[in-house]
């Protein structure tokens, strides 16, 4: 979900100046010849329908026909904007929320198999022992192979309390192992905090959702009551974060600043919002270097560019995604959605992320962009990606890389995409597997600085 998103206020008021626009043309109609028209195409489109249903081989439902016709209507606007079906749209609605019926596992695609990244902690998967790694090869006793990945997830939510089967395929093993689970409310959390050595606070920010700011909070409260002595300083991790709701994000921004801007946003052209942090954020006076990488995206760029250019963080890791779009989130009629890229939005310097990115201070290239650069993708590699703006200066950063994997395998990744439990984090990261955390881990520290 490389995601920014806001509610639908500034849509409607961007809808209503669009309308008061239309009004105004409406009284100079007769100046319009009937080539430039918006009606011609529509009439096209009427054209075609009617051909589709009278002539094509088999029967065709009116609705869906039409629903295509929407569907590639919005899809050719930019990656980002979609016409949501109610389906689609109550999944999406979930996510921004953090809570689903389902059974708890984090899938993607990985070598063209649908492969569990982690099950959720505590969730049905969990319990009854699905593990990282997994693959997906059935559900319901049907074939997962070549199926979307968003097509397996609405198979794998239900509502609770109700039954599905899955069938996977354990990689070390090659054994076909089935589990019949429960489907349960799932609760994503999506902030991991620790107290690491040092007394350096460590903070894991996966996406922006509904409470992530408030999440933020009772973490940060929990590693205070592990020890009386302060905070030595802070490091916000936010790889393969894919961004999520805007308002959520920039009040996490808002706690690391006191005070400046935190981002401003245009629509075509014009600045429509310039959003500035309070004074008195609750981590405000710390050191504070920030941990990106590749798939760092949309929110997580927004915040990792306010606090880089306050002067406020060291930002460690790999130039970001690059996706500076703003979608604004739209209800339907009969319970469809609609994301439309609504506007672009600019660091407090006014640069535009959009297709660029956030450059970090601290360059730590992992095995797998030194190795195969091509398996990486980034907003400007998308078809139809909206198109940069301005140029990026070129800097003379440091730049680490990582030890070259110990048995010299093709595509293997040394850089993790960041803890998803506090378990998971080292007390002390130095000369750990995760090699990007150990840079950003000495750099709070002061071990390490962005001066060549």
């Amino acid at each position: 979900m490389p995601n920014a998103v806001r509610s639908t206020p500034v849509l409607a008021a961007l809808a209503l100046a669009a309308f008061a626009g239309g009004a105004a043309m409406g009284r100079l109609s007769f100046a319009t010849t009937r080539e430039e028209s918006p009606y011609r195409d529509l009439a096209q489109l009427a054209r075609v329908l009617v051909l589709v249903e009278n002539q094509y081989v088999e029967p065709v439902d009116h609705k869906r026909a039409l629903e295509g016709a929407i569907k590639g209507m919005v899809k050719e606007l930019d990656p980002h904007s979609a016409y949501l079906p109610p389906e689609d749209y109550r999944i999406f609605q979930s996510d921004t929320e953090g809570k689903f019926g389902g059974v708890g596992i984090e899938v993607d695609l990985r070598d063209d198999a649908i492969t569990v990244i982690a099950p959720i902690e505590g969730s049905p998967a969990e319990r009854a022992g699905v593990r990282s790694g997994d693959k997906i090869v059935a559900v319901d006793g049907q074939s997962a192979r070549g199926e979307p990945i968003d097509r397996l997830v609405r198979r794998l939510r239900g509502t609770p309390g109700s039954r599905v089967q899955i069938g996977v395929r354990r990689p070390s093993t090659e054994t076909l192992l089935t589990f019949d689970l429960v489907r349960e409310q799932i609760k994503v959390t999506s902030v991991v905090g620790k107290r690491l050595s040092s007394d350096v606070l460590y903070v894991r920010l996966k996406q922006f959702q509904e409470g992530t700011h408030r999440e933020l909070l009772e973490a940060v409260g929990r590693a205070r009551k592990e020890s009386p002595r302060p905070f030595s300083g802070v490091l916000l991790d936010m790889r393969s974060n894919p961004g999520g709701l805007v308002d959520e994000a920039s009040e996490v921004a808002d706690e690391f600043l006191g005070g400046g801007i935190v981002y401003s946003t245009r629509h075509r052209g014009q600045v429509v919002e310039q959003v500035t942090a309070r004074d008195g954020g609750a981590l405000a006076e710390l050191p504070l270097t920030v941990l990106v990488n590749e798939y760092s995206a949309s929110a997580a760029e927004l915040v990792a560019g306010a606090l880089q250019d306050n002067h406020r963080a060291t930002v460690v890791g790999a130039p970001t995604f690059g996706k500076g779009s703003v979608q604004s989130i739209v209800d339907l009629p009969g319970g469809a959605g609609l994301k439309l890229t609504t506007m672009r939005y600019y660091t407090p310097s006014g640069h535009s992320i959009q297709a660029q990115g956030i450059q970090p201070d601290i360059l730590v290239e992992s095995s797998r962009v030194a190795v195969e650069p091509s398996r990486v993708t980034r907003e400007r590699d998308l078809e139809g990606h909206l198109p940069a703006e301005g140029a990026v200066t070129a800097r003379n950063v440091p730049v680490f890389r990582s030890p070259s994997p110990a048995t010299g395998e093709k595509g293997t990744e040394l850089e993790q995409p960041g803890p998803r439990t506090a378990g998971d984090v080292p007390f002390n990261p130095v000369g750990g597997p995760d090699f990007a955390l150990s840079i950003a881990y000495q750099v709070v520290r002061g071990v390490l600085t962005s001066k060549k």
